[in-house]
């Protein structure tokens, strides 16, 4: 059978996306000087491992950020900084108040889906994979609904302009590059901080305001600590959503035996977006830096290295998942690292998960077919750290 990967040549670049492994778990890359891990086990204990491999490692990069830009930014933390600011951030994502949001998420994709009613063809992403988790993440934040379409562009600015590996290239390109990013999320910048000095002198019940008012490490988040975490939130809030969500319908359509049990027994479902996420994880690759000189499968790593995981690859590891090129939505377990792991696991996956399983029941629920249309092919996200659906029109009889 034709893999998903190989019907639509996805990331021809990536040969772990086709079956094909080096044979060591870990590979140094001379060209870009940093050593690449692609087997489970290995990324495991890196992520679990934060006395040996730091989240930080901007001192270790050929190109400089603006330093404003990485106040707040947990991705860049490592405990006990990093659990601070964890715990002002998951109170809003407690199991209680996701739970509460099911009606509300339901109420956001049916409206979404009476506005396509009848067509004969929809494009999923752009009709329902992106705008229901921006709408979701934004009201939780307090975001007008008039502005929310303004966060397209600027998501879109971001995944550009920060994806990729333009921070490895020491060339006078790589910091054009980075400058060039900086700029562009410049307007997301001013327009949060807007909204976070009128939280200060107008508090509100939404989570901008639950920022303002929390502490860490027994002070006050400031202004530019905020904004950065709200940014983190609006972005990944809902771009590993639209992925995730246009991911998965692509795989009931690549392998129509599997969709067909989904259409027909429901609640494989939430198996069905566990297994899209493993096999076409939305972030596939996530660095650390080593404080010390390191032994990982044999592969002896110098202290003050770069390491590059493949969560990707490692979510295809044959050590970890039988027959893992096979898309199984009944696979249990399934230990992907689709949402990270450890201390990092993403904060919002109980509410991605709560929107891809609505979301994809809505859809399913409102046409009986749903398929690719030959003439006009999916497309998706160019960056090569992540693997994703950007357009995905489909057929709708």
């Amino acid at each position: 059978m034709t893999t998903v990967v190989e019907r639509w040549n996805i990331h021809p670049e990536h040969e772990w996306l086709r079956g094909r492994r080096p044979a060591s778990p870990v590979v140094f890359d001379e060209a870009q000087g940093v050593w690449n891990v692609y087997g489970h086990a290995e990324s495991r204990h890196i992520l679990g491992d934060h006395a040996t491999f730091t989240s930080d490692l901007a001192h270790l990069l050929p190109v400089s950020v603006d330093a404003p830009l990485l106040e707040g930014d947990m991705s860049q933390m490592d405990p006990p900084r990093h659990r601070t600011y964890r715990q002002l951030v998951s109170r809003a994502f407690t199991p209680r108040l996701v739970a509460g949001m099911e009606a509300r998420v339901a109420d956001i994709a049916r409206e979404l889906l009476d506005a396509v009613e009848g067509r004969p063809e929809i494009e999923v992403a752009a009709d329902l994979a992106y705008p229901l988790p921006v709408i979701v993440i934004a009201e939780l934040l307090g975001i007008p609904a008039e502005d929310r379409t303004l966060f397209r562009t600027w998501a879109d600015d971001i995944i550009e302009g920060f994806s990729g590996f333009s921070f490895l290239d020491g060339s006078g390109q790589g910091a054009a590059d980075v400058r060039d990013a900086t700029e562009r999320l410049r307007p997301l910048l001013d327009y949060m901080a807007e909204h976070v000095r009128d939280r200060r002198r107008n508090p509100r019940e939404d989570l901008l305001t639950h920022l303002v008012q929390a502490e860490a490490d027994g002070r006050r988040l400031t202004d530019n600590e905020i904004v950065n975490v709200a940014n983190i939130l609006l972005v990944t809030g809902h771009v590993t959503t639209t992925m995730t969500l246009g991911n998965t319908v692509l795989c009931l359509d690549a392998y129509p035996e599997a969709g067909a049990k989904v259409r027909a027994d429901r609640t494989l479902v939430p198996g069905a977006i566990e297994e899209s996420l493993r096999l076409l994880s939305p972030s596939t690759a996530l660095a650390r830096a080593t404080r010390t000189e390191v032994e990982i499968a044999g592969t002896t790593i110098p202290m003050d290295q770069i390491v590059m995981l493949w969560l990707g690859a490692a979510n295809r590891d044959p050590k970890q998942f039988t027959d893992p090129e096979a898309f199984d939505p009944s696979r249990d377990p399934n230990p992907h690292f689709g949402f990270g792991h450890g201390v990092h696991f993403c904060i919002g996956a109980p509410l991605a998960r709560l929107e891809g399983r609505i979301a994809l029941n809505a859809l399913l629920d409102r046409f009986p077919v749903l398929r690719t249309d030959p003439e006009r092919p999916p497309t998706f996200f160019p960056t090569p750290d992540m693997v994703g659906v950007n357009t995905l029109p489909l057929l709708t009889s």
